[in-house]
């Protein structure tokens, strides 16, 4: 489980058997003192997969800096068992943890680029008729 911001807005396609796939970057970022009493910051990569529906329902709803909370599988890159890693344009390796996720809930309101309550029910099957109850 995992709560960020799009890094940038989501890409859909569609596998040869015509599966939707949309795929989006999220970042979580974590704050601390070191010893030192200096502020620090870490941003942490995600890259999120979704399948069927739920990635097409992702792709219209979705934008660059929109904040979801993830529910899903995380994946080990094959070559390391850890994180996918790259060198950055600045010639820094990178990295970034892959997540297969199975539930996708759209944080906050309308206002909050796009979707809502709706939205968020729609990511987890759910009817119009039990829009309602749901919590986002």
């Amino acid at each position: 489980m995992i709560m960020g911001n799009l890094g940038r807005d989501p890409e859909l396609r569609y596998t040869p058997a015509g599966q939707a796939v949309t795929n989006f970057s999220l970042a979580t970022n974590e704050v601390w003192t070191d010893g030192a009493g200096q502020r620090q910051e870490r941003t942490l990569w995600w890259r999120i997969s979704i399948f069927g529906k739920q990635a097409e329902i992702c792709n219209e709803y979705l934008q660059k800096g929109r904040l979801v909370f993830v529910e899903g599988r995380l994946s080990a890159d094959p070559e390391t068992g850890g994180p996918r890693l790259w060198n950055g344009q600045d010639g820094t390796v990178r990295a970034s943890f892959e997540v297969t996720a199975f539930i996708v809930r759209f944080i906050g309101g309308q206002g909050h680029a796009g979707g809502g309550p709706a939205a968020a029910s729609a990511m987890q099957g759910e009817s119009p008729a039990e829009e309602k109850e749901a919590s986002c």
